[in-house]
């Protein structure tokens, strides 16, 4: 088997880094399931601090359950002091359609409050069909999905401000006058020019 490398692009590409240093962040976390939230809970902020964050910069919002998450995030995004927010939660699959519904619901809020807010918003619910899937994914097998959450934050928070760092691809210098317009200010002027002379 022969592995290829990567084709290098020939384009150019705004992206966030991995630097957290003197931006914030808020964490909202469900109580529910705390047995997987807490281990998700603990990775976010590891990740937070690798990145360079201070423990200061961080905020932790506890909600009852994952259905309360898009509410707590969209609250604490419009205040705008926050640079991402992260979501916790976990919801396991039961007998009825339950966990379909919420499932639906906290992902549409969330990435609703992220759009409309303008604030990065780091998905970090687990939707999971068995206890054993969430605590693969809160830091067993699968790695933890809380760390990762983290850094997803921490880039886009990173690629927010570099894109409204660069400069418009249409500036003011560019966008010649139109023909019309100077026709008109000049009859404008010449009309005034005329009056003064009266």
């Amino acid at each position: 088997m022969k592995v290829e490398p990567v084709p290098k692009t020939e384009f150019r590409a705004v992206e966030g880094n991995l630097d957290a240093t003197g931006r914030r962040f808020a964490i909202v976390v469900a109580r529910f399931n705390a047995f997987i939230t807490e281990r998700l809970l603990l990775s976010a902020c590891d990740g937070l601090l690798r990145s360079g964050a201070r423990r200061g910069d961080i905020e932790i919002v506890r909600v009852p359950g994952a259905f309360e998450i898009p509410l707590a995030a969209r609250t604490l995004a419009e205040t705008k002091k926050y640079d991402a927010i992260i979501c916790l939660g976990c919801l396991l699959r039961g007998d009825t359609a339950h966990y379909d519904v919420i499932v639906n619901e906290v992902a549409r809020g969330i990435g609703q409050s992220a759009q409309e807010t303008g604030v990065p918003h780091a998905f970090g619910v687990l939707t999971c069909e068995t206890l054993e899937q969430a605590i693969d994914r809160a830091g067993l097998k699968m790695g933890n999905k809380g760390f990762e959450a983290a850094l997803a934050a921490v880039e886009m928070a990173a690629l927010g401000q570099a894109i409204s760092g660069q400069r418009s691809a249409v500036s003011e210098k560019q966008v010649p006058p139109s023909r019309f317009a100077s026709r008109r200010n000049d009859k404008v002027k010449s009309k005034s020019a005329k009056n003064k002379r009266k």
